[in-house]
């Protein structure tokens, strides 16, 4: 038996195959979950020692992981794992077997996370917009709410805009952005 041959991903339709392909996949290699990884799919070339800024496979990740979502809404989704890990899924995977195993009602989640959630509720917010409306402040809270703010999104209670002009991370609800998927008729 051959061995597989490597993916070769250089463009952001070839991201976007690979993702489909593998149905989900990490951002980021990672050593002891396993699985596949955008990073390790993605045959561009890093930066060479003495060069200066991230070098064009850091570059494409880092874009594509964004670009991926907003290009092709109905087909990718952009979020955090039940680990908090960064992936890229179908929404396939994501509508039949992803959230109705990791969504948990807002009811359940921790104080500070439904502060959050609350104030995304009323409009969709950045993350700077977020934390000086809730730390006000406070930076002791700083790493509480940056926990808060992955609990929702493995809980799959918000999520990234996909919105392209986007410069921040911004948050919506999940079930404004995948109506379908949060009532589970997709």
């Amino acid at each position: 038996m051959k061995p597989r041959r490597p993916v070769r991903v250089r463009t952001l339709e070839q991201a976007r195959a690979f993702v489909l392909a593998v149905r989900r996949c990490a951002i980021f290699a990672d050593q002891k979950r396993g699985g596949p990884s955008l990073w390790d799919a993605v045959d561009l070339p890093d930066r060479k020692p003495g060069e200066r800024g991230w070098g064009r496979k850091i570059g494409a990740v880092w874009s594509w992981k964004n670009q991926l979502p907003a290009d092709y809404p109905d087909e990718i989704f952009y979020g955090k794992d039940e680990s908090g890990r960064a992936v890229l899924m179908t929404l396939d995977h994501l509508a039949g077997e992803h959230y109705p195993k990791y969504h948990r009602p807002i009811e359940q989640c921790s104080p500070l996370a439904r502060k959050i959630h609350a104030l995304v509720k009323v409009e969709p917010m950045t993350t700077p917009a977020l934390r000086k409306a809730v730390l006000q402040g406070d930076r002791t809270r700083r790493t509480a709410f940056a926990k808060a703010l992955a609990e929702l999104q493995v809980t799959l209670n918000i999520v990234r805009s996909n919105a392209p002009e986007a410069v921040d991370d911004t948050w919506l609800r999940f079930a404004e952005l995948y109506p379908a998927i949060a009532a589970g008729t997709r």
